[in-house]
Parts: structure tokens; C-alpha cells; sequence
């Protein structure tokens, strides 16, 4: 190679250098329990990352039969039975994201593994899927907040990761997702117009149908709702213990934190957590001034 060719590969591989990924950090899921998947124009590529927190199942309340339903199809998914991809669906700051975030710290020494994965990055769950498919591992891979619009297509990878393609997920993968829809696809009144009636029955049209499709090929829905104040007040009660002292809650915390549901709108866990927070945060300054 003459000096001339070699300085103009030089130039522009300078050029070029900030379009390539960088260097990927090897996951050593001895070591790693949660990644996240990053979708790049050359392919992808898993970036560990560590817990978020050390959040568990008993500090959820007011989702028992959430918990429950849940804890068992992961274990029996871990212990290689049949189990199902989980929606996680319902109102906001319910519990959703916060049940997998402590499904992962209760479950992870019995052998799951999470890998989250961006709406926007969905396109590339087929090849994560892949790389995941020879692991001696079993893994969740996790979408949070997931919802798309109606000219998005995004949708059709998930679609066929999860019951689509000839293959289908492979036996260590499962997919779990929490949305604040239950179809995931947005609804309009026009969706509704092909829909008859045959006889006693109603026959949605494609619009509708195409819809339903992709939450349908989730086995286990599980739905959450608002906290009634009965749950909100315990759950509070519950934070401003964990996060302060148990002399932190008394009659007048109590009222404080119906004042703060109002306020915002709604009973919620985490309206509970942030009331907690703001509670023993205020508490604390005083005692030092």
C-alpha cells in the first residue's frame, strides 16, 4: 500500500469513526442480571447494567393476585414448565413497572435474567431473540410503557417474535410488557364501522381485529387499578416507614397524604411513594433546623 492510499483510508476512517457503535461491554450473565438491548444500524448489542434499586415483592401493596399470578408463571417458566408472555396493563403508577423491577430482586438467584428493550428499538427483537436463543440461561426479555400508534409499525416485530413465525420465541425467552392499554393499538370510532351482527353474535371487523391481535398473543393479562384510599393510606404508611421512622406517620401524616391524592388526581403507588418522600423529606429538615 503506497503512503498516498494509506492517508486517504486514514482520512476517512476519521471520518467515519463517530458513525460506528462503540465498544461493547461483554455481559457475563454469571455476574449480570439485567441488561439493555441497543439497536444500532449494524445490528444491536446488550449493555449491562445493575439492579435500579433494591425494591422487593413485599413492598407492593394492594396487588396480591398480581404478585401471585405472576411470581408463579416466571418460576414455573425458570424451572423449564409451560408458562405464558405476561401484559402488565391497567392506570398509571399502579404497580406495573415496579412488579418486574422486584420480580427481578426476588428471582434472579433462582436464575432469571431481564433484558429491557425500547418501543423504539423493537425492530431489532428478532435479532435479540436470536442471541439469546443458545444462552444457558432463561431470560425476560421486558417493554415497558409499551404502546404504538396507529401508522407505527414497530408493532408487527413484536407480533411475530411472539406467535408469528415458524420457530417462535425460544423456550428460554419470554416477553413481558406493561402499557397503560390493554390492546395496545390506539381505537377509533372508525375501527368499529366493519363490525356486524350475525344473528346473536358480533363479528368485529379487520380494523378491530388487527388490534386485538397483538395483546392477544400475550397468554397472561394481568389488570391493575386505581388504589382505593383503604389500600392508598397503607401503602403510604408502608413508604414513610421504609424511607423515615414509624413515629413519621400519625393522624396528621394521614390527612396530609389524602390532601396530596386530591392534589394530584388520583390514589396511586406511586402517588403513595412520592407523598413519602415528600413527607419524610420535610420532616427530616425540620429536626434540623
Amino acid at each position: 500500500m503506497d503512503a498516498e492510499l494509506s492517508r486517504r483510508l486514514l482520512t476517512l476512517l476519521d471520518h467515519v469513526e463517530h458513525w460506528l457503535p462503540p465498544t461493547p461491554v461483554d455481559v457475563n450473565w454469571e455476574r449480570d442480571v439485567a441488561a439493555l438491548w441497543q439497536r444500532h444500524p449494524l445490528g444491536g448489542r446488550l449493555v449491562p447494567v445493575p439492579p435500579r434499586d433494591a425494591l422487593s415483592l413485599n413492598d407492593l401493596l394492594g396487588i396480591e393476585r398480581q404478585k401471585r399470578a405472576l411470581i408463579d408463571n416466571t418460576r414455573a417458566f425458570l424451572q423449564g414448565h409451560p408458562a405464558n408472555h405476561a401484559l402488565l396493563w391497567g392506570s398509571r403508577g399502579s404497580g406495573k413497572s415496579s412488579l418486574v423491577r422486584a420480580l427481578l430482586n426476588s428471582l434472579a438467584t433462582e436464575g432469571l435474567r431481564l433484558v429491557q428493550v425500547d418501543r423504539h428499538d423493537l425492530a431489532g427483537l428478532p435479532t435479540l431473540v436470536e442471541q439469546l436463543r443458545h444462552q444457558p440461561h432463561s431470560f425476560v426479555v421486558y417493554c415497558d410503557d409499551l404502546s404504538f400508534e396507529g401508522h407505527d409499525d414497530a408493532y408487527k416485530a413484536l407480533k411475530s417474535v411472539l406467535d408469528g413465525t415458524l420457530t417462535g420465541p425460544p423456550p428460554n425467552v419470554l416477553l413481558y410488557a406493561t402499557s397503560n392499554r390493554r390492546h395496545l393499538l390506539p381505537e377509533s370510532m372508525s375501527d368499529n364501522e366493519g363490525s356486524r351482527l350475525v344473528g346473536d353474535e358480533l363479528h368485529h371487523g379487520d380494523a378491530v381485529e388487527e388490534k386485538i391481535s397483538l395483546s392477544d398473543r400475550f397468554g397472561l393479562w394481568l389488570g391493575f387499578r386505581p388504589f382505593n384510599q383503604e389500600t392508598y393510606l397503607k401503602t403510604c404508611r408502608h413508604w414513610v416507614g421504609q424511607l423515615g421512622h414509624g413515629d413519621d406517620w400519625d393522624p396528621e401524616a394521614g390527612d396530609a397524604a389524602v390532601r396530596f391524592a386530591t392534589l394530584r388526581g388520583g390514589r396511586s403507588g406511586r402517588v403513595a411513594w412520592q407523598f413519602a418522600c415528600q413527607w419524610v423529606g420535610a420532616r427530616r429538615l425540620d429536626t434540623e433546623r
